[in-house]
């Protein structure tokens, strides 16, 4: 919109009209884009699927890892209540003659993040990957002791 046009030439309006021209040649990339790591993180989160169970003195969770070592998953607590499952899973070398004819499997980084309650026991934490699956059980603190009433011994003068 050129203001000149409509008859208005004042500096605050020139201003104004760079402004919005400005704004006009970014216009093929949004404002409030994530970034690429957020996409990333956010498709990995979503393609890793865990059950959340709680009992009495732990909590579980189990998460699918098929065809995965131990050494390709990263269990670890950041920041004293958030439980972090990662890892990666690598694709096969292909072998001289072999060629894809079809690629289902999903390949990459993988990860899971779970905010723990607050009677979680981070210290004791224990994770057991077997047959494709990954256990990660954590046991929960006691509960406290109530307080009992502090008794003052009133004296009479």
């Amino acid at each position: 919109m050129d203001f000149r046009l409509m008859g208005i030439d004042a500096p605050l309006f020139h201003t104004l009209q760079h402004l919005m021209n400005a704004a006009g040649e970014d216009s093929d990339k949004p404002v409030n884009a994530p970034s690429r790591n957020y996409v990333r993180d956010a498709k990995a989160m979503a393609a890793t699927p865990a059950d959340v169970k709680e009992y009495t003195n732990s909590y579980v969770f189990v998460v699918d890892m098929p065809g995965l070592k131990s050494g390709d998953i990263k269990v670890q607590v950041e920041d004293d209540n958030v439980l972090l499952i990662s890892g990666e899973r690598k694709r096969e070398e292909e072998k001289e003659g072999t060629k894809y004819i079809r690629m289902e499997r999903r390949v990459g980084k993988f990860m899971r993040k779970f905010t723990l309650p607050e009677n979680a026991n981070i210290d004791a934490i224990s994770a057991v990957c077997q047959d494709g699956v990954l256990t990660v059980t954590i046991q929960k603190l006691p509960p406290p002791e109530p307080k009992k009433p502090k008794t003052i011994e009133v004296k009479i003068a």
